[in-house]
């Protein structure tokens, strides 16, 4: 087995955490700013039914792409666990279903998508004067939403390998050319939202391709050998098993979308979807330090618990939430104190620049909270128990925002979406708090 994939087991904590958090973190930094490029364009050059429109299309199409996603976490646990073990040709054999998986169901939903664009729009919350511009976004999206779940699954598989900076340009690649053609395709040649759809539909290709040119070479642990496209049951039971929390994470998230944006749409109009439509764009920028590390922590945790070197375990969930609640803490002094600042960066039509910056800093109060949450969910995704991280997943969104959001706004109007997020979040971190430090004891004590 290769000796890089061996240091998940014998390097220091510290340093693989460091080395498999920053390319990550990098990564999903740069996925960020060219969510924030597509925002900052289309609100110059199409303005706030662009951005309500953007909003809209996203949840829809990440909902199709996360089943990348969910497959690439799911088999990369058992890989993780494999290669842990020293179980080379389970490893391989995994990432043969997965590859197979992944072409086939992406392709599947994306016919769905297309078949049944209308009613999806409406339901995500478009309303007349949103719907035209919502379409024209997602009729191009639908043509690259297959490469990007592509794209997500080998991302996971990669990390899974012990190839973090591999694995960054899976996302720096789409990010960058995004961030090349926007200007091109919106400001000189006029294209307005279309061109703010083929920019991101050609850099979810780009990615595609560089996966795929890494996994048919000859210097990687993983390949696509022919004998392993055959699907195995017991892989594609475990895959789903593990895997489903990621697609119950972002399936939990078109739900969010669904009520958030109609109750944005009753209490607020297109303007007030165009408001979280700004907000939207920086949440990744906000949580992209805590994905970083999430994504860091889970193959050095799925590692170790394959190998049973638990006080290894223990000591990478200590310094994965510690990191994380620190960058957390300092990522909302940013947003609070300079929010108005923020928000004229990305427009300056008036009522826009009157009602985001408020709505931004009560929406972010929550985020120091985040950090423990989302490694709550990882450490039981990245060691094979389905169930309680498909809890502390949904408990987020299912258990808490939602129904605040239901309920909020019937007493405080508009207001009332916008507090439902931090007091959700400060619910989901005590849940995961007592939940994680009661398991841990449990199920580490060998260690």
């Amino acid at each position: 087995m290769s000796s890089r994939s061996e240091k998940m087991g014998t390097d220091p904590i510290r340093k693989l955490l460091f080395e498999q958090s920053i390319p990550a973190s990098i990564g999903f930094l740069v996925m960020s700013v060219y969510s924030i490029a597509d925002i900052y364009f289309v609100s110059r050059y199409v303005g706030k039914i662009g951005i309500a429109a953007i909003n809209i299309v996203l949840p829809i199409t990440f909902l199709i792409s996360s089943i990348g996603m969910a497959i690439g976490i799911g088999g990369s646990s058992i890989i993780s666990r494999a290669l842990g073990a020293g179980n080379r040709e389970r490893a391989f054999q995994t990432f043969g279903n997965q590859t197979v998986l992944t072409i086939s169901l992406a392709i599947l939903m994306v016919c769905v998508g297309a078949l049944f664009e209308g009613p999806l729009l409406r339901m995500f919350g478009a309303n007349d004067e949103i719907i035209g511009a919502a379409a024209d976004y997602l009729n191009i999206l639908l043509i690259g939403v297959p490469m990007l779940a592509w794209a997500m699954m080998s991302n996971n598989v990669i990390r899974a390998e012990g190839k973090p900076r591999v694995a960054m340009l899976t996302l720096l690649i789409p990010a960058v050319i995004n961030i090349i053609l926007d200007p091109i395709f919106i400001a000189v040649l006029g294209w307005g939202i279309q061109g703010a759809a083929w920019a991101t539909t050609i850099g979810y290709v780009f990615s595609a391709v560089h996966t795929l040119r890494f996994f048919t070479g000859k210097h990687n642990e993983l390949r696509i050998l022919r004998e392993n496209l055959k699907l195995k049951a017991d892989i594609v039971k475990e895959t789903f098993s593990i895997g489903s929390i990621t697609l119950a994470r972002q399936g939990s998230f078109s739900v969010l979308a669904i009520i958030l944006n109609n109750s944005l749409d009753s209490f607020g109009g297109s303007l007030a979807i165009a408001v979280y439509g700004i907000i939207r764009s920086l949440t990744l920028f906000i949580a992209f330090p805590v994905i970083g590390i999430m994504q860091g922590f889970m193959p050095i945790a799925g590692y170790n618990h394959g190998a049973a070197k638990f006080s290894r375990v223990r000591e990478v969930i200590n310094l994965s939430i510690r990191w994380s609640t620190l960058v957390s803490i300092i990522v909302t002094l940013i947003i609070v104190l300079g929010a108005f600042y923020i928000v004229s960066f990305f427009t300056e039509e008036a009522d826009l620049l009157t009602q985001t910056p408020t709505a931004l800093r009560i929406v972010f109060a929550g985020v120091p909270f985040m950090g423990i949450s989302m490694i709550s969910a990882a450490y039981f995704q990245a060691i094979g128990k389905s169930g309680p991280a498909l809890f502390l997943t949904l408990s987020r969104q299912i258990l808490f925002i939602i129904p605040f959001i239901l309920i909020l706004p019937h007493f405080m109007g508009l207001n009332g979406v916008w507090w439902s997020f931090p007091i959700g979040e400060f619910c989901a971190f005590l849940v995961c708090a007592i939940y994680l430090n009661t398991e841990v004891k449990r199920n580490l004590i060998q260690g």
